[in-house]
């Protein structure tokens, strides 16, 4: 695609109408079969017309002038007329039904039996000509050319041309409202074909849209779910790793061991969440515990790896679901990782309560805080994305005692789409990986 898109569109305008043009094919897929029926139409009216002539007891001249005239007719749409009814000529169209009116004046001329010609005339006038005008046209030329063939037997004798002239105007409009009948339907079925072939577009159009925003919005998911866990483990390790090279460079074993210990722990952590991440299950700190539990574990680890002294207070919350618990956790888990990036503090508090049909979650430390708006990347954005997906809000500012305080605030009954909650995703391969890594989890366990 070009970079003002004239190409792409240019490309989806081709395939649009080739894919009307085969619709078009469809719908005109059995025209061969019809055509051959005509052809069979025109052989049988042409022999009743040359025996009821015989019959009639037409004789000599009349009836060679009579042959011959439905003769050059014959020749006519072998030549012109069959080959336009196949290919949708119109030249040769107008070439085969001038020389059909003419034969059928003269034919009629030498016989009035040879009137039965008008069944098959009137009906090839409208099959081979497509404007609507020129099948009007060609009706009354027909017509006008039976009326002067019927009045020269008669040497145009006033009496029959008042007999002869009515019916053929009856004969004539019956011929026209038939044609336009056959020409509206066939201009409707067109319309609808077109119609589908702009809805078939459209459905294309719009199922691209939808798988193009399904991936967009599954890859903001991951995005997120990285960064709140498998990105802030890392971050642990190779920081505990740094203190276990200092200790070592010391002297320190135990130090040394002790690092190690949690660098392994938090690996073992991170291979569960990146587990679960690709099977979309809950956050591993919810499979089998609370919130209230998983925020004090995560309290006790983050105290552990950095050595700052954490509190978890709980008030009395009452059950939650499991959307509102994967928001809460995955904002405490952003909170604990700006402090450790940005505070410089000594301690963290770490605040979970219900009221008012809300649960707030307040972590406050006692750190250097920070200019929120120089800081606020992807980190905060994307919790600010989930708590606004569930109808929650965040605030983050300086705390009453200096430092930072983060606060976010869901309903209780906060609903999580799945582009955003941990448990589910919506992008391609989602659930056949989901069950691959399930099977997994379910025989190998999840370690630590």
């Amino acid at each position: 695609m070009t970079a003002d898109g004239t190409a792409g569109d240019g490309a989806a305008a081709d395939r649009d109408d080739a894919d009307r043009d085969q619709d078009l094919e469809r719908l005109y897929a059995g025209w061969e079969d019809q055509v051959r029926w005509w052809d069979a139409a025109f052989g049988v009216i042409i022999a009743l017309t040359a025996v009821a002539l015989a019959l009639d007891g037409t004789r000599g001249t009349q009836l060679a002038v009579a042959y011959s005239s439905m003769g050059v007719i014959v020749l006519a749409y072998l030549l012109w007329g069959a080959r336009a009814a196949r290919t949708r000529n119109q030249r040769l169209a107008v070439l085969y039904l001038s020389v059909l009116v003419i034969g059928t004046g003269v034919t009629v001329s030498q016989g009035g039996v040879a009137s039965l010609l008008l069944f098959i005339a009137f009906a090839q006038v409208w099959m081979l000509l497509e404007s609507i005008r020129y099948g009007v046209v060609g009706c009354v030329a027909l017509a006008v050319a039976v009326s002067v063939g019927i009045s020269s037997r008669y040497d145009f004798d006033v009496a029959v041309m008042g007999e002869v002239v009515p019916q053929m105007l009856v004969t004539l409009v019956f011929a026209i409202g038939l044609g336009l009948w056959f020409h509206v339907a066939m201009r409707r079925a067109e319309e609808q074909v077109r119609l589908l072939g702009q809805l078939h577009a459209t459905q294309k159009q719009l199922a691209l849209t939808s798988h193009e925003a399904g991936v967009l919005a599954e890859r903001e998911r991951l995005a997120r779910e990285i960064h709140d866990t498998l990105a802030q483990g890392f971050t642990s390790v190779v920081m505990q790793a740094q203190a276990a090279t200092a200790a070592l460079d010391l002297g320190d074993d135990v130090a040394v061991r002790e690092r190690l210990h949690v660098v392994e722990d938090t690996a073992r952590d991170n291979l569960a969440e990146a587990r679960a991440l690709v099977a979309a299950f809950a956050p591993v700190a919810l499979q089998d515990a609370s919130l209230p539990q998983a925020l004090g574990r995560l309290g006790s680890r983050f105290a552990e790896e950095t050595g700052l002294a954490v509190a978890v207070e709980t008030d009395r919350v009452g059950a939650l679901s499991p959307t509102v618990e994967v928001v809460l956790l995955r904002a405490a888990q952003e909170a604990f990782a700006n402090v450790r990036r940005h505070a410089q503090a000594r301690s963290v508090v770490v605040r979970l309560g219900q009221a008012e049909g809300e649960v707030t979650l307040t972590v406050s430390d006692d750190g250097r805080g920070f200019d929120t708006e120089a800081v606020d990347g992807f980190g905060l954005a994307g919790m600010r994305e989930r708590l606004r997906s569930a109808g929650g809000t965040l605030a983050v500012g300086p705390g009453d005692d200096g430092g930072t305080t983060l606060c976010a605030r869901v309903p209780v009954d906060g609903q999580v789409g799945p582009a955003v909650d941990g448990r589910a995703g919506t992008g391609p391969g989602t659930a056949a990986a989901g069950t691959a890594a399930g099977e997994h989890e379910r025989t190998q366990g999840v370690a630590g």
